[in-house]
């Protein structure tokens, strides 16, 4: 057995007929030295030895001042060469090897010799596992210089590379995007998941997890995993773990932090495969965020944009909203972050020829509910709030119907911008397309407070005009059920009672029709009249304001109304 050294000394013990030579170690502990025995070192490191020879009355007592290896190494290296017992492990064995080179301390120089006692551990103990690997390449971050000269960093990265090709799952579960396709990533997942025996037997089945690594060590580490073909997918997933770890719960407030956080996104961006969906868009976003904090490059930032606008109707509104970096104490959102995703994924749509619309749809409703978001934003200038509206309205052009959302987002923005004046209403207004929008946004728009009265006024006669297509619709469909049902009984001697009534009430219908278009005209021509008089000057009824510029009621300075002492003949009833 071993036997134990004093606890208050660092020195080893030696017989006191021995001549000793004591050496200065780099990294010793409390300033100690480690006292050797130059022969016995001499014995078993042919550099030492050649040193020895050359010139027996040299000071070599900074010899060892330059070996790649820490204290505890060190100390490791005279016990092994004093015959005790040299215990190796994964932490330690990367440094045995470094120190056993640079002393040459080969089986040539004597038996049974240190390089190739931790040689042999290295390839038949820590090489096959990939725990022992992952430890063992941990252990070279200390001193990097050596080990990767002695290709040792290599010989780790290989055999990581090599057992994740094998075996992806040990990259981590891939991540379960909601709208990829579930049934070709269950059956990928099905391919590389060990069964149920190799996961008991197996120690190294979801054992030792790469986000452990620097980011030195990691970011060749998954460039070799991209270059050697591991699946994308399993790629993605420790890349997210990765970020995960160093990034969204790492706190960067001091600028080490900061820049050590920056170092990471941008190396995780470039490693990132190029394909669409691996990463959900809630977690680009979030590196979007992230990268805008951290001040990372542009090229950094373009590439996140990028790959959000290529999935971006995977998104939501809250993922759109992205604060804008200043020192305004209000709310501001990155308008032109925004605009630059949606124009890169309509240039993606469009390239990639895409006839199903369903993505377009997506986007047309997430700008809709963007829009509707950011027009509560007391600093959003009304330039800005009309190029989202164009830009809505140009996303919306053959996917939506109606143009309900422009008329939310436009009733929100008046609301919450009371100061403005009436023509910075109209202009605001300009968006909206009345002919577009349905019954019940036309009827809350009659009844909007916030909207200029020339808008009203519009919007009464996109209703008369829409009321007068619906029976327009009627009775053409009416006509051609008689049409079918003539040609049908084209036989018959006569027709029947209730084909009698059906033509009497479609003539009917086609006088009302008649006597509406009428209507509608001379509406027209009185707002034509009367558009350039109508001011808004109180908050009053719309409808009594409408009554008043029509000459249908008194006004508050002329009581005697020309038009009210006029008898009127009676108008139509318009009930069909």
């Amino acid at each position: 057995m071993e036997k134990k050294r004093s606890k208050d000394t660092s020195a080893l013990w030696l017989p006191k007929s021995t001549p000793n030579l004591q050496l200065n170690v780099r990294g010793c502990q409390h300033g100690q030295a480690f006292t050797m025995d130059k022969e016995l070192l001499a014995a078993k490191s042919a550099k030492f030895a050649a040193r020895l020879k050359e010139n027996p009355q040299e000071d070599l007592s900074n010899f060892l001042h330059s070996v790649p290896a820490d204290a505890e190494t060190i100390e490791l290296v005279a016990r092994f060469y004093q015959g005790y017992e040299l215990q190796i492990c994964s932490q330690n064995v990367v440094q045995l090897i470094s120190v056993a080179d640079y002393l040459e301390m080969t089986e040539s120089h004597c038996k049974d010799n240190l390089l190739n006692k931790a040689v042999s551990y290295f390839q038949q103990r820590i090489l096959p596992s990939w725990s022992e690997t992952i430890k063992a390449l941990q252990s070279t971050e200390k001193l990097f210089q050596q080990p990767l000269k002695l290709e040792l960093v290599h010989a780790c990265l290989d055999s990581i590379i090599r057992k994740a090709k094998a075996s992806p799952q040990l990259l981590g579960e891939p991540i379960r995007n909601s709208t990829a396709n579930v049934d070709d990533s269950d059956e990928d997942y099905e391919i590389y998941k060990p069964n149920a025996r190799r996961r008991l037997f197996d120690f190294d089945w979801k054992s030792e997890d790469l986000t452990t690594l620097s980011l030195q060590l990691y970011e060749p580490l998954m460039h070799g995993m991209n270059k050697h073909g591991v699946p994308s997918q399993y790629v993605a997933a420790s890349l997210c773990n990765y970020i995960k770890k160093w990034v969204f719960c790492g706190s960067g407030e001091e600028a080490h932090k900061k820049r050590y956080q920056k170092d990471i996104l941008e190396a995780v961006e470039r490693l990132l495969p190029d394909e669409i969906g691996l990463l959900p868009c809630t977690l680009l976003f979030q590196m979007l965020r992230h990268a805008i904090y951290l001040e990372v490059t542009s090229d950094c930032r373009n590439g996140i944009e990028i790959r959000i606008g290529k999935q971006l109707d995977q998104a939501t509104v809250q993922d759109l909203l992205i604060p804008s970096q200043g020192y305004s104490k209000v709310l501001q959102y990155d308008i032109q972050c925004v605009r630059r995703i949606v124009k890169v994924f309509y240039a993606n749509y469009s390239s990639s020829n895409v006839s199903d619309v369903t993505g377009l749809i997506a986007v047309a409703d997430l700008i809709e509910e963007f829009l509707a978001e950011v027009a509560s934003d007391i600093d959003l200038k009304i330039s800005t709030f009309v190029g989202l509206a164009e830009m809505l309205i140009s996303a919306s052009m053959g996917v939506k119907t109606n143009s309900d959302g422009i008329y939310r987002a436009v009733s929100i923005y008046l609301d919450k911008h009371r100061h403005m004046t009436e023509s910075e209403r109209e202009e605001v207004c300009q968006v909206l397309d009345f002919q577009k929008m349905s019954h019940q946004a036309c009827d809350h728009a009659a009844n909007n407070e916030s909207l200029p009265l020339r808008m009203v006024v519009q919007v009464l006669f996109a209703g008369q005009l829409q009321l007068r297509d619906t029976i327009t619709k009627e009775v053409q469909s009416s006509n051609e059920k008689l049409v079918k049902e003539e040609a049908y009984e084209v036989n018959a001697p006569k027709l029947d009672l209730c084909e009698v009534k059906m033509r009497s009430e479609v003539e009917k219908m086609s006088k009302k029709v008649m006597q509406l278009e009428r209507q509608c005209s001379m509406m027209r021509k009185e707002i034509e009249n009367s558009s350039s008089l109508m001011v808004r000057k109180e908050k009053t009824s719309l409808w009594r304001e409408m009554k008043r510029k029509f000459g249908c009621i008194s006004s508050a300075h002329d009581s005697n109304c020309q038009l009210k002492k006029k008898k009127l003949p009676p108008r139509p009833k318009l009930g069909l």
